[in-house]
């Protein structure tokens, strides 16, 4: 049996942005909320609540982002491994809902559309986008390769262009008294949410499943190794993605002779070279068989 240990080069992602980031959204969701309730502005409270979700979402960001980083231990095999991906699946999930909840109130407010203090909802829009920018440029150089910063990089970057939205609501709401634009970027902002959260939902649930990855191609992993000489078959294939950064796979491998331990130590070095260089797996677990009498399929239900 071998197991490799190649990781893949990653940004350290830098906690103390993520504490910077939770504190401004603080200011900005207290602010709009008192600006919301005074000026009327069913725009301004719903990107405020969307900011709200913006701190329940950095919070577990950073929660996850300390847990990921304590050793394995005889009860945690594996460590806090997977907080990232479950941080990312909990704040997509939050995405949507919001986004639903602000459907209805924009449903709501459609109905009976109401006058709104403008000059208040585009200062406070005006501090939103200033505050938001600020957090979305301290957590971009970490958002491509974590999917835990990615989410939190979402739910800034979607509350920042709530934020202009509801600044150009506010501009027409003051120079031409077009009520109606509130719900209507309401509901511009909720189908956005639910649009980027639905996508980062399903590719954080395709890890925490164990989905083998969408870039991963079990049929071209099983025809690589079986076209070595000493390799008859290939089966029991499991592929995984632990998290950001590690892709395992483990496999039954049948042999054509009956080989020495030192001989396939050699092999399973070739083949964890194979898969680590052309398919980007890091971590091999190989049962080495010959003439064994079990199925011989490359899936085979555990």
């Amino acid at each position: 049996m071998g197991h490799s240990h190649n990781h893949h080069n990653h940004h350290k992602v830098n906690g103390r942005n993520l504490l910077i980031s939770i504190v401004l959204n603080i200011l900005i969701t207290a602010s709009q909320v008192i600006g919301g309730l005074i000026s009327g502005s069913l725009a301004l409270l719903s990107d405020a609540l969307h900011n709200f979700s913006d701190v329940v979402s950095l919070v577990i960001s950073w929660i996850a982002n300390r847990l990921v980083k304590k050793k394995a231990s005889l009860k945690r095999t594996f460590g806090f491994k997977r907080a990232e991906i479950l941080a990312a699946f909990i704040n997509a999930a939050t995405l949507i809902i919001v986004a639903i909840l602000l459907i209805f109130e924009a449903v709501e407010r459609f109905k009976n559309p109401q006058e709104i203090e403008s000059n208040l909802v585009i200062w406070l829009a005006l501090i939103a986008i200033l505050g938001n920018g600020f957090s979305v440029l301290l957590l971009r150089s970490n958002a491509s390769d974590n999917m835990n910063l990615k989410s939190a990089y979402l739910h800034l970057l979607t509350d920042m262009m709530a934020s202009v939205a509801v600044l150009i609501g506010g501009l027409l709401m003051k120079y031409y008294q077009i009520w109606w634009i509130d719900s209507a970027l309401t509901l511009a902002i909720a189908v956005y949410l639910i649009v980027m959260g639905w996508q980062l939902l399903k590719d954080s649930f395709k890890v925490l499943m164990l989905f083998t990855p969408d870039t991963t191609s079990i049929d071209a992993i099983v025809k690589d190794i079986e076209a070595m000489e000493s390799v008859k078959n290939v089966h029991h294939v499991h592929i995984w993605q632990l998290n950001e950064d590690e892709i395992h796979l483990e496999a039954h491998i049948d042999f054509n002779k009956d080989i020495a331990l030192s001989e396939f130590d050699i092999i399973l070095n070739a083949i964890e070279e194979l898969l680590y260089h052309k398919h980007d797996i890091n971590h091999v677990n190989i049962q080495p068989e010959f003439g064994k009498c079990d199925p011989k399929d490359v899936i085979v239900q555990d």
